[in-house]
Formats: structure tokens, sequence, C-alpha cells
């Protein structure tokens, strides 16, 4: 396995970054997309314990993405208070994703806009991700296909990117957006095409952004507690199907199937994964 770091930019024009990133489908980091944000300075802990710490929020540890019934369910809910003074304790295996906190506090909104880098913003959706030093979050892709701009408001993040072309090599799972390997511990023996993978890794910093281009897939672990927002672009009709499709088999197929066969249905996936990656070992 080999990786490679991420291109990092100041000043990065539309142009400049569509014919270098955006067509050639490579991530890169900007260290200034959101410097005129008022969020940038004001959403740290303190501020977000104080104004919204009522709110109850899904807490999700390594136990969620597990085989069963309770698969993708949440382990308990707490107050988002409860939830930063753990953030702020130390390490924690608890994180909370696809957190819509706008909902709750529509008034944030004024503290961020919408980039002009690109178009195809999916504006109804900035979900904030949050996690406890030493969470990590499963290597996968994003179920609905959209290009993600990770905006990284607290703590740090080490990332570990793999392009969609990879997804054979890296054991994709079927009917789901999961690979399983051990990306800081890679198995030769069981799993030999990773010896011919390459991706890239990172260190996301705070008031750093991370563009991720569409199907691309991602490790993070939290260096630190921390969080972030996506901000999400989707410019194709194609990409949009895809996303469609992605979720149809998600809680269609994949979901009924593991309520149903459990650890069976995962074993099952496992071994389709090691037949796709058949042709690229040797």
């Amino acid at each position: 396995m080999k990786l490679m770091p991420v291109d990092r930019r100041t000043g990065l024009n539309r142009e400049s970054f569509k014919n270098e990133y955006l067509k050639k489908q490579k991530p890169v980091i900007f260290t200034d997309f959101m410097d005129q944000w008022p969020a940038k300075d004001k959403w740290n802990i303190e501020y977000l314990k104080e104004k919204y710490g009522h709110i109850s929020v899904p807490l999700f540890s390594e136990n969620s993405s597990k085989p069963g019934k309770k698969y993708m369910v949440p382990d308990t809910k707490k107050s988002f208070r409860e939830f930063l003074e753990i953030l702020e304790s130390g390490p924690t295996t608890y994180r909370m994703f696809l957190f819509n906190i706008f909902k709750h506090a529509p008034e944030l909104i004024k503290d961020f806009s919408i980039p002009t880098i690109m178009d195809g913003w999916v504006k109804s959706f900035p979900f904030m991700f949050f996690g406890g030093q030493g969470s990590t979050v499963p290597l996968h892709y994003d179920i609905d296909y959209s290009h993600v701009f990770l905006n990284q408001f607290h703590g740090r993040k080490r990332i570990v990117l793999f392009s969609h072309d990879e997804s054979d090599k890296i054991y994709h799972h079927p009917y789901t957006v999961a690979s399983y390997i051990d990306v800081n511990n890679p198995d030769y023996e069981n799993y030999p095409a990773l010896r011919n993978v390459v991706g890239y890794e990172c260190m996301l910093y705070p008031g750093e952004t991370i563009f991720m281009p569409s199907g691309y897939w991602h490790y993070i672990e939290y260096t630190d507690g921390g969080y972030s927002m996506a901000l999400r672009s989707n410019d194709s009709v194609v990409t949009q199907m895809k996303g469609v499709i992605n979720i149809a088999r998600h809680f269609v197929v994949d979901k009924s199937m593991n309520h149903l066969l459990g650890s069976q249905w995962r074993k099952m996936k496992d071994n389709m994964a090691k037949h796709r990656a058949e042709k690229y070992v040797g």
C-alpha cells in the first residue's frame, strides 16, 4: 500500500481548482477556504455548550458498524453539553455524525456562506461531525456520491483517502459503501490486493478544508477531540443517480440482510469482495 501526501493550497481560485483537482478527481486541502466565515472563530466549545447544550443528541461507538439488528443504531443519547464535556475530558470512542444542528439552531446558517469555488451545492444538508480523541471513522465512501468539502473547526484529524477506482483492491463489501481492511496494519496475507493500492494521507488542522471528490473512500482518526462541518456539492446527474442507487442498496438490501442473517451476511460479503480482488493479485 502506497500513501501519498495531499496538496495544500492557499489562494486557489475557481478555474485552477476545476482544472487541477475537480476534473482530475484529486483531493486537495484549502488553507483559507473559510477565512471569511464568522463560524471559524465563533464556533468554539464554550459557545456551543452555552447556546445549544440542552439539545439531545445521538451518540455512536465502534459497535454501530458491527453486523446484526443494531447495525448503524446509536448506542445512547446525551445532552449536547454532556457530549462536548466528554470530548474535552480525553480519549473516547463516542462520535456524532450526520448531525444537522441547523434544524435546532437555524441562526447558525448566517455564520458561513456557500462557496463559489464550484456549482451544484446541496444547501439543505450541511452536516456536522464530532468525535473524541482516539475515535475513528471506518473506511467508507459517502452514500450520496457527492463531492465533500470537510471544514475543520476544532482538533486535528488524520485522513487516509482512496480513489473509487481502488474499490476492488481495498475489498469493497458489496451492497454497502464500506471496506473493512485495517488501513494502519494491512493484512497482505488475507488481502493480497492491498499491496497494489495507491492512496493519500494527510493531517487536517483547525481552519483547514479538505476536498474529497465524489466516491472517494476515506478513513478518519480523531487525533484530538474535535468537530467539523461538511458541505456537499453534486454537479452531475450521473453522480446523483449513483447516489440514489447506493441509498436503495443500503436500505433495501444490506440493512434487510443484516437483520435476517447478521454475521453470516458479513461473511458472504467478505467472500464476494475477495473474489472481486483476485484479478489484482500477482
